[in-house]
């Protein structure tokens, strides 16, 4: 995908030390498919809303097949 987004069920999120720089793994499945095979994707702790939970639907937006930030979908009504 060069540039988008796709949703996904937000499975959990964990913190990753790299020579001292912290990434955060997110961890997704889609939500068609809600015992399908889980996905990851590492961004900045900066690219994530805060106060997200296991369960939550996200967004997940991507720029050259790589994600950029990690959202709350937005809720219906």
């Amino acid at each position: 995908m060069l540039k988008g987004s796709r949703s996904g069920i937000l499975r959990k999120v964990q913190p990753l030390s790299i020579h001292g720089q912290i990434s955060w793994d997110v961890f997704f499945t889609d939500p068609d498919e809600v015992d399908g095979q889980m996905q990851m994707a590492r961004v900045g702790p900066e690219a994530v809303d805060r106060h997200l939970e296991p369960g939550d639907r996200i967004t997940l937006h991507y720029l050259l097949g790589s994600v950029t930030s990690v959202t709350r979908a937005p809720t219906d009504g």
